[in-house]
């Protein structure tokens, strides 16, 4: 088929490979998760925390394995929701849909409210707003959304190189700092007598430590299948949709193991104060090469959660726009610039109304909102996962669509494996104090509310599945 075609009414093909891994790259993103997530990581696994990330980073790939072959033979915007609907039934693909569409739209929460409170510190730190109210940094969260729908409604060849300029800015001074750490390592003149050593890459609490620490390294590849939810609006989907997921995995793969490892020596293996950091590269940039630099990765951090903020907005509302299009609604209509204008609003305007029920009734600041969002959004996305990697079992080796090597098996079963063990550890034992016992709570109630919607309306499932029937499809 032409690139020109359009294979349905209203999204248009005229994004490239670059532009897909941009969605991927910014919904992911790498700066942001390399400065807050390898803090939880090191409360496990001590000093090893590059040990962690690298467990973690197998597991993506080998859940990246499932949505590679799914993406090769469907292409569609609803991504799990046409993949897990064409495999396992209708009513399986609605529930993955709208279980997908609250972990992107508790996402956007996540990082507006990252944005939000990582401006707030970095006007703080250059003196442009010294005494912030507590409230302060919702201010630039509501900037964030309001940024990310604009951008949003905008066609999506604009959006994404948007998120791709944001976050490869952020990421190149990352590395650049983490190169001049990594010099002052090998050449012995690092403060604090920190040298380079491969001891991070031992664990001393022994290797339970290290699998559980993996769980949070797993949770900062989130939002690596992003890009297919352009698989209708890139050209050759077939070929680049698998290229920008596969891709976006490995590169995260290798930058988080080099960066967090760089990150552990620098600190001198000293897991305690890694852990009690706010920002490592944030810290490092200012103890490594100068002020001026921890000011500047700051604001990039800044910047890279607002970018991931908007992928969460364009991610969300192409399933929304999925979702209503199958449904006959008003949701499944694009504007004249072939941009789902209506499903953008409503993913921007829900977690709008996430953050003031969580604020006005909960008295939860910026940084609560972002923890509690961002627990609650990984919880949903694990028991996705699941049913994505079970669908591409039942298309690969049971109905035998495409053809694979029988031994390739062991990707997604090895798959199954890891994200059961980390649905596992989020809820074994079951937290029982503080707003951590309700996140399995909400996670659930989204998924039972899910299943109920599609029980109490069969016509629209029925549609789905007559729908679903025309998706692309093919080796």
């Amino acid at each position: 088929m032409s690139d020109t075609v359009e294979t349905r009414p209203g999204l248009r093909r005229s994004l490239s490979v670059w532009q897909a891994v941009g969605l991927s790259v910014a919904l992911m993103a790498p700066s942001m998760a390399a400065n807050i997530n390898p803090q939880q990581t090191a409360a496990a696994a001590g000093r090893a925390v590059p040990l962690a990330f690298l467990l973690s980073a197998v597991g993506v790939l080998l859940v990246a394995y499932g949505f590679v072959k799914l993406c090769r033979y469907y292409q569609h915007a609803g991504s799990v929701y046409a993949f897990v609907g064409a495999t396992l039934g209708p009513r399986a693909g609605v529930v993955s849909g709208i279980g997908l569409l609250g972990t992107y739209t508790f996402y956007a929460v996540v990082t507006s409210s990252a944005a939000g409170t990582l401006g707030t510190a970095f006007l703080t730190q250059v003196g442009i707003w010294p005494d912030p109210p507590s409230w302060g940094p919702f201010v630039l969260t509501a900037v964030a959304l309001i940024g990310a729908w604009l951008l949003s409604v905008l066609p999506a060849r604009r959006g994404t190189s948007t998120l791709l300029a944001v976050e490869g800015a952020t990421i190149a001074v990352i590395l650049l700092v983490t190169v001049v750490i990594l010099v002052r390592l090998l050449a012995g003149n690092a403060p604090s007598g920190a040298r380079f050593t491969l001891d991070v890459f031992v664990p001393e609490t022994g290797l339970s430590g290290v699998f559980l620490g993996a769980v949070f390294g797993f949770l900062s590849f989130a939002g690596f299948e992003a890009a297919a939810t352009l698989g209708e609006e890139t050209h050759d989907p077939k070929r680049n949709i698998p290229r920008a997921i596969l891709g976006t995995a490995v590169f995260g793969g290798v930058y988080f193991v080099v960066v967090t490892a760089v990150e552990m020596m620098a600190f001198g293996t000293d897991a305690a104060a890694f852990h009690d950091s706010p920002s490592l590269l944030g810290d490092l940039g200012s103890r490594y090469a100068g002020a001026w630099v921890g000011d500047v990765i700051s604001v990039g951090a800044a910047i890279s959660a607002f970018g991931c903020c908007l992928a969460c907005v364009v991610g969300g509302s192409r399933l929304l726009y999925a979702l209503g299009r199958d449904a006959g609604g008003g949701l499944g209509r694009t504007s004249s610039r072939g941009t789902p204008v209506a499903a953008v609003s409503a993913v921007t305007g829900a977690a709008v109304l996430i953050i003031l029920v969580c604020a006005l009734f909960f008295g939860a600041t910026a940084a609560d909102t972002f923890a509690w969002s961002g627990s609650i959004g990984t919880l949903i996305l694990l028991v996705i996962y699941l049913l994505t990697t079970v669908g591409a079992i039942l298309l690969l080796f049971v109905k035998r669509r495409m053809r694979v090597p029988g031994w390739h098996l062991v990707f997604p079963i090895g798959a199954l494996a890891v994200l059961g063990y980390t649905v596992y550890v989020n809820v074994v034992p079951y937290p029982t104090e503080g707003p951590a016992r309700w996140f399995p709570v909400v996670a659930a109630a989204v998924l039972v509310l899910a299943v109920l919607a599609v029980l109490s309306a069969p016509g629209f499932a029925r549609r789905v599945g007559e729908r679903l029937t025309t998706v692309d499809g093919g080796a």
